[in-house]
């Protein structure tokens, strides 16, 4: 039988009025759903956790790729103007549908992740139809809006930022920005007061500049284009601390207990000028004493091999970068005496660390060897070198037990053209680091870090024995210099400031809550100096100038030995040296 057209279409009409309703029955886009500020609340953690609920909202940015975030961020097409709650959440799924740009309705169940609000255990997913992202909402830094009521939305930072820390940029693709360069908060720690924790400083004003992954060892950087893990020495070393950054916009997001921006566009980068050159010795200055972290110079076992040791250079070739660094450094500075610490205590041979380091800034150099090196247990240790051609070293070199841990070195010099001489003392007191730490040695909540109480009586003690010393009438006083591990307003160094002794930088350039140009060190993003030169009472006079050269602290790790050569000093350790001027 023969079908007449008007049966065909008669068929087709019934057929597409029992489909088209079921369709639309299944795309439930537009039906009622939870709004996403619901979710987020006034707080910090949301109210319907462990609640499964539907929202609606545009994926902003996908993070589903291979080693990311495995998910989305989705965020209200229409966000209200309400400065209290974020109107964006992150999804959490295994989902592919969906791609910027588009409408979502998914259902899941809110879970706080280590601060982040997210859905998890998403049992839907329905595209609905493309539109446009939201428009991001625009914020300065230090925060003019609670980044919590910002949590996984669009945002474009006004003005540029600056870049405090890099150390995290070859492992995890990021680096710490703020507005301003952070100071360490126990810089102005008045004695017996207690100090604003570090975190307390830089969380209320710093980003991190993420690159949406979370792999590690980043082959590549979406907002570094040039950046390559093969060839490290090329747009990252770039990145010193005060590049200037601008352009950003992209996601706000919290993970690894900082706020983040995962970008949408390249921003652009603009460093700052070079390293200053070596400061200039007063006319009337007549010794110049360099204080220097050598960043654990170890040197195997002095033959070309050995490697890798325990600290320091893990190959021959990066011990000779290393070498090469720190002697160009040492070299430009014009120094006649150098106090160093982190030596690698491998004794006083021609295959020894200290006497390689000598030999390599030429012949003039020596080194002193103290009377009771059996002192030094440690795998680290202090050096004093000095120009044979204008000081001489006089009496016995002797370690100071300084109440627990490394021993101090001191040595008394004396110009070769006579005069009154100089007791020089390298130390290097307990570290901050919290490991093993317990009881009054673990963190007090005071910034100061753990052990201070180590750190304290090791000033103590040092001073002590000091006093105990021959007191020739020939000595024009003493200083103290190294790595002290304590900022310039800690115990420690106030422990020695009611001995008679005056931090020297400090006395020529006093900094103020707001601005601070001479620091030794960077730690998560501030800036301030662990690295001091103290003089006596007597010498206090005689000292002309102090001043930190800052030629690493700023440079990004991945400029250093390691990576890559270099003829210039910049990045030949992790601590800028200090430069002390003295007329005898």
């Amino acid at each position: 039988m023969i079908t007449r057209p008007e049966s065909i279409f008669i068929r087709l009409f019934c057929c597409s009025v029992l489909v088209f309703p079921a369709l639309a029955a299944a795309n439930p886009c537009g039906q009622s759903a939870t709004v996403i500020t619901e979710v987020q609340g006034n707080t910090d953690t949301s109210a319907l956790v462990g609640q499964t609920v539907t929202v609606e909202g545009v994926l902003t940015r996908d993070s589903r790729q291979a080693g990311g975030f495995s998910g989305f961020y989705l965020q209200q097409a229409n966000t209200p103007a309400d400065s209290t709650r974020s109107s964006a959440l992150f999804v959490y799924t295994r989902y592919k549908e969906g791609r910027s740009g588009q409408r979502l309705r998914v259902t899941g169940k809110v879970k706080e992740h280590y601060g982040l609000t997210e859905l998890v255990a998403v049992s839907d997913l329905q595209v609905c139809r493309n539109q446009a992202l939201p428009a991001p909402v625009e914020v300065s830094l230090p925060w003019t809006r609670a980044p919590e009521s910002l949590e996984n939305m669009r945002v474009r930072i006004n003005g540029p930022l600056k870049i405090t820390d890099s150390h995290q940029l070859t492992r995890f693709g990021d680096v710490s920005l703020a507005a301003k360069d952070p100071l360490i908060s126990t810089e102005f720690m008045a004695p017996g007061t207690a100090a604003l924790r570090h975190a307390s400083l830089t969380s209320v004003n710093t980003l991190v500049l993420d690159d949406g992954h979370a792999r590690r060892n980043p082959p590549s950087l979406d907002w570094l284009p040039a950046y390559s893990a093969t060839q490290p020495g090329s747009a990252a070393s770039s990145l010193v601390a005060g590049t200037e950054v601008r352009g950003l916009t992209g996601v706000l997001d919290y993970r690894y207990g900082a706020w983040r921006l995962q970008p949408d566009q390249i921003p652009s980068l603009k460093p700052p000028p070079l390293p200053d050159p070596v400061p200039a010795r007063p006319t009337s200055a007549n010794l110049r004493v360099m204080t220097l972290n050598l960043n654990n110079l170890f040197n195997g076992d002095g033959r070309g091999q050995g490697f890798p040791t325990s600290r320091g250079a893990k190959t021959q070739a990066q011990y000779k970068r290393q070498l090469q660094r720190l002697s160009a450094g040492l070299n430009q500075a014009g120094a006649d005496l150098l106090a160093l610490s982190e030596l690698e205590n491998d004794g006083y041979g021609s295959n020894s660390a200290i006497a390689q380091l000598a030999a390599s800034l030429g012949p003039h150099w020596r080194f002193v060897v103290p009377v009771d090196s059996a002192m030094q247990k440690d795998a680290i240790r202090n050096g004093l070198l000095y120009r044979a051609d204008r000081v001489n070293a006089l009496g016995p070199a002797q370690y100071l037990s300084g109440g627990g841990g490394r021993p101090s070195l001191t040595q008394r010099f004396a110009l070769k053209s006579g005069g009154p001489s100089l007791r020089l003392v390298s130390v290097h007191l307990k570290s901050k680091s919290c490991r093993n730490a317990r009881g009054e040695n673990a963190q007090q909540n005071d910034g100061q870090g753990c052990y201070t109480v180590v750190r304290v009586k090791q000033a103590k003690t040092l001073h002590q024995q000091l006093g105990q010393l021959d007191k020739s009438n020939a000595l024009a006083g003493t200083l103290i210099t190294g790595d002290f591990n304590s900022y310039s307003k800690e115990q420690p160094i106030s422990e020695l400031a009611r001995a008679g002794y005056t931090n020297m930088v400090a006395h020529f350039h006093p900094c103020t809550p707001v601005l601070c140009e001479h620091y030794s060190y960077r730690f998560k993003g501030a800036r301030g100096s662990l690295d001091h030169a103290l003089a006596s009472a007597a010498l206090k006079p005689r000292v002309l100038s102090a001043k930190v050269w800052n030629i690493n602290a700023d440079q990004p790790r991945i400029a250093d030995y390691r990576s890559h050569s270099s003829p210039q000093p910049w990045r030949s350790s992790d601590h800028n040296p200090l430069i002390t001027d003295i007329k005898l």
